[in-house]
């Protein structure tokens, strides 16, 4: 990857970084959430998802309440109106703390954690019936994965073969408001989904460079499906909130807002679509 194709990422980033410190003054949001897989997804809408072909890719944000992630990169992408911010929990308006069908660029509600992963799957194995080279991702918690359907479904895609199925786990290492591990411990992790017949990875989920090695569809042809272990940090960007158990729900005033992204060397100024 060129040095320019990583600060057109990071730029990607900042914006909507900026919109979801922003988004904290209008009712707040689940901004530790959101920061922890925004690098993710704006990775995959830049450099990996294919969306405009018939035979197209899919995208399931199954931890729903890191939805403001996915709505600022998709307003950054032109797919929904830059201003969203403005409509968030307005009354008839779609736009509140989980992904809604009825806003463009989203696949399938979200919101129960666990129920995603199921859909995608479907999703898998009807595009594998009908020989579609395309892939199915689903980005889930780790803490999502204390659901007993995820591994159902781990399991299903196992015995299916499904190898356009892909799995990111977002771990952050905090569920809500305890660790993941003092609740119920995931780890080893690794071990565990292998056990379940997948193809297992890690990267660094702030690290675009190392989002490009990991994410190359000349990877995925095994007859297994992937799932790609994403280390990332609750809050990243923030220093102040970063790994903050007590900082994943965020309501903020407009001086405050104001105060962090000063902090975060990022302007609170009108921005535009970058396509």
């Amino acid at each position: 990857m060129k040095y320019d194709d990583i600060d057109h990422l990071k730029r990607i980033s900042n914006k909507a970084r900026q919109q979801i410190v922003n988004l904290t003054t209008k009712g707040g949001c689940f901004l530790g959430s959101a920061l922890s897989c925004l690098d993710i997804i704006t990775y995959l809408y830049e450099r990996f998802l294919i969306l405009e072909d018939k035979d197209r890719d899919y995208f399931f944000l199954s931890k729903g309440h890191a939805v403001p992630a996915l709505y600022s990169v998709l307003s950054i992408q032109g797919i929904i109106d830059i201003n969203w911010v403005e409509s968030h929990l307005s009354p008839y308006s779609d736009f509140y703390y989980h992904p809604n069908i009825n806003i463009s660029g989203v696949d399938f509600h979200a919101g129960s954690l666990g129920h995603l992963p199921s859909v995608a799957l479907g999703v898998a194995l009807d595009m594998k019936l009908k020989n579609s080279t395309a892939f199915s991702v689903v980005l889930v918690g780790d803490g999502e994965l204390n659901e007993g359907s995820v591994w159902e479904t781990f399991l299903i895609a196992g015995a299916n073969k499904l190898s356009n199925y892909i799995v990111i786990i977002d771990r952050n290492r905090i569920q809500a408001n305890m660790k993941t591990e003092s609740l119920i411990p995931l780890e080893p992790l690794n071990k565990k989904l292998e056990a379940f017949g997948f193809d297992v990875y890690e990267v660094d989920g702030h690290d675009f460079e190392e989002m490009e090695r990991v994410f190359d569809r000349g990877l995925f042809d095994s007859e297994k499906p992937h799932a790609i272990v994403a280390h990332t940090v609750r809050g990243k960007g923030i220093s102040r909130f970063e790994n903050r158990i007590d900082k994943w729900f965020v309501r903020l005033t407009e001086d405050e807002a104001d105060e962090v992204l000063r902090s975060m060397n990022i302007e609170n100024e009108v921005y535009q679509p970058l396509k």
